[in-house]
């Protein structure tokens, strides 16, 4: 009597990568919700809203200089937050800031860009890209929960906040497009200084 050897069939891959689907979806939902309103130390939900006190941050110049958000008083400031060195649309952001930043400095507006990458980081973002304004390395989160500023994956969201001579929030944009927002920013900020100065 011959034997017939039957063929051994391999488990379906179906249920497992089921599984790992809904793992990811699962991950996503997760992600989302970590992005929702977040708690400032002031006890404020959210980002800051026009009026507030910006919070203080400091950060360093192309030549390693220490440059602080106090020392503007009296002149207007621009913090953006952005999620990463070297991505492209912070880079573009990044590189959009560079182009206008004459008009900036010619009316005494100064730029800090702030994400949760290391000083170092910064250093070569700054020097490969020939940026000229001071970029803050907040690798606790900590100036970005000051600012009420969502993020997923240890990254900031892209949020921009306009502040003005006496240190307050003057305009906050929470979805910024990286291509026009150099230009957009500058706009709000001359009117700012135009409103001030009619005062």
């Amino acid at each position: 009597m011959v034997s017939e050897s039957r063929p051994v069939r391999s488990r379906s891959k179906v249920p497992m990568v089921l599984g790992a689907l809904a793992l990811l979806a699962l991950g996503v939902v997760v992600a989302f919700v970590a992005r929702g309103p977040v708690e400032r130390p002031d006890g404020g939900v959210g980002l800051l809203p026009v009026g507030a006190l910006a919070p203080d941050l400091a950060g360093h110049d192309p030549q390693g200089k220490d440059a602080r958000l106090s020392a503007q008083l009296g002149h207007t400031a621009v913090v953006y937050f952005y999620p990463r060195d070297e991505t492209p649309g912070c880079t573009h952001e990044a590189c959009a800031f560079r182009d206008a930043f004459d008009r900036y400095r010619d009316r005494g507006i100064t730029i800090f860009g702030v994400s949760r990458d290391s000083e170092a980081s910064h250093g070569e973002f700054r020097a490969k890209h020939s940026l000229p304004f001071p970029l803050v390395a907040d690798e606790s989160g900590s100036i970005q929960r000051s600012y009420g500023v969502s993020g997923m994956l240890g990254m900031a969201s892209r949020v921009t906040f306009l502040v003005g001579p006496d240190g307050k929030v003057a305009r906050v944009w929470p979805d910024v497009d990286p291509g026009v927002h150099a230009t957009e920013v500058l706009a709000a900020a001359e009117a700012l200084g135009a409103t001030a100065s009619a005062h």
